[in-house]
């Protein structure tokens, strides 16, 4: 887990969309890492995903690309796994915040982590690979084009290759807003940000029927699927004790790939997978 390192330099904040309309984060470092990794919540998706990536992929300590890799979690978690990391990400406080954490960790093989400046959408260009494994979590829902994103990605893949997507939940949403009253906004279709304040709600989430036409179109075949945080944001009363922790967490992981639980995790992720020739 990084530190929550409060001398962390902080520039201005603008919380303009770019101009593809896309949002980054940066003079968020500490919210970030105080809000989703260092609250329960980020937490139990932490744990999710080393439950879930070493089922649902076949790792191989091959190159990986990790695109949008924010504060640095997963391209640690890939690195301490034996793999070659390429961490792409367009802010700059995001990227000096992993590189001081990274630095400073002692479970990190030396140079395991290149790091790259860079949005998803030049990626083709700076970073063509083909790549046999891409990790690209909690991206797309931030971007203001998904549906290109997804395809842009499959160009990066090699023949074969897997991709780890893992997508902020637009049908959770919609469910959460419900569960919290919210009804108008939710009968209305009215879930997403606007990316302009702190508030961390998707621009734009996403619905698996989305994941499924759009891997689809680009031929990518979805291998596996499963829901985190599938019980999490909706209790009454979030867990006071270890052992009620303990219960939440095997909950989670005894429902998250089976239907219909896996379909109102807070996210969804996915293996996607491109033939080795086209059919």
């Amino acid at each position: 887990m990084p530190p929550n390192d409060k001398s962390t330099p902080v520039k201005p904040t603008s919380y303009e969309l770019t101009q593809a309309g896309d949002r980054y984060f940066d003079g968020l470092v500490d919210k970030f890492s105080r809000s989703l990794y260092q609250a329960p919540r980020g937490e139990l998706r932490l744990a999710m995903l080393d439950y879930l990536l070493p089922q649902m992929l076949d790792l191989r300590e091959q190159k990986v690309l990790d695109v949008g890799g924010g504060l640095g979690q997963q391209a640690a978690w890939l690195a301490e796994q034996g793999h070659n990391v390429t961490m792409a990400e367009p802010s700059d406080d995001m990227l000096n915040y992993a590189k001081a954490w990274h630095r400073d960790a002692k479970t990190l093989p030396e140079s395991a982590i290149t790091y790259l400046q860079a949005p998803l959408q030049v990626l083709t260009v700076q970073a063509p690979g083909p790549w046999p494994l891409i990790t690209c979590h909690a991206v797309l829902e931030w971007l203001g084009d998904p549906q290109t994103a997804l395809a842009t990605l499959s160009q990066l893949m090699a023949p074969g290759g897997q991709l780890s997507l893992m997508v902020f939940n637009r049908d959770a949403l919609r469910f959460s807003n419900a569960v919290k009253g919210n009804l108008e906004k939710a009968l209305s279709d009215r879930l997403a940000g606007q990316g302009k304040r702190q508030r961390l709600t998707p621009i734009s989430p996403v619905s698996h029927a989305e994941i499924e036409q759009w891997s689809a179109a680009n031929g990518l075949r979805i291998d596996a699927v499963a829901g985190i945080r599938v019980f999490q944001d909706y209790l009454r009363q979030p867990p006071a004790t270890p052992a009620e922790n303990a219960t939440l967490l095997a909950l989670e992981k005894h429902y998250c790939r089976q239907d219909p639980h896996w379909r109102l995790g807070r996210y969804l992720l996915y293996t996607l997978i491109k033939p080795e020739a086209a059919e």
